[in-house]
C-alpha cells in the first residue's frame, strides 16, 4: 500500500508516544521519504482509541508547563477546561462548576506560578 509521506508522518505521530517514558530523554524521530511505502499490515494493526476527555468540542487552546512534561491544560468550545497530569491518558474537569461560560478562547500558565 502506497501512502504520501505527510500521512505517514500523521500517523507516526498517533502512534508513537507523545512524550518520552518517564527517566528517558527526548525520542528522535527520523524523516519519512517522499514516496514511502507503508506495508497494510501496519494500518490494519492500528486501533484508534479517543484521548481526550470524554465530552466537549473542539480543542481551541492548549498550554504546558516547561518544568512538568506531563501537565496540559486544555480549553475547549462548548467543554471548559479540562487538566492532565499525565500527557493525557486522563483528563480532569476544572471548570464545571467554576466559569459562567462555555466556550474558551486561551489559557495560560503563570511563570512565576505554575500551580
Amino acid at each position: 500500500m502506497k501512502i504520501h509521506a505527510s500521512l505517514t508522518r500523521a500517523l507516526v505521530l498517533l502512534v508513537a508516544p507523545a512524550v518520552p517514558a518517564m527517566g528517558q530523554g527526548p525520542v528522535e524521530r527520523a524523516a519519512v521519504p517522499d514516496g514511502y511505502e507503508v506495508p497494510a499490515q501496519v494500518l490494519e494493526d492500528i486501533d484508534f482509541r479517543m484521548v481526550g476527555p470524554s465530552r466537549g468540542g473542539r480543542v481551541t487552546t492548549v498550554t504546558g508547563i516547561p518544568d512538568q512534561p506531563y501537565v496540559f491544560y486544555m480549553g475547549s468550545t462548548g467543554g471548559g477546561v479540562w487538566k492532565t497530569e499525565n500527557a493525557g491518558v486522563s483528563w480532569t474537569n476544572l471548570s464545571d462548576d467554576e466559569f459562567a461560560v462555555g466556550s474558551i478562547g486561551a489559557v495560560a500558565v503563570a511563570p512565576s506560578d505554575p500551580n
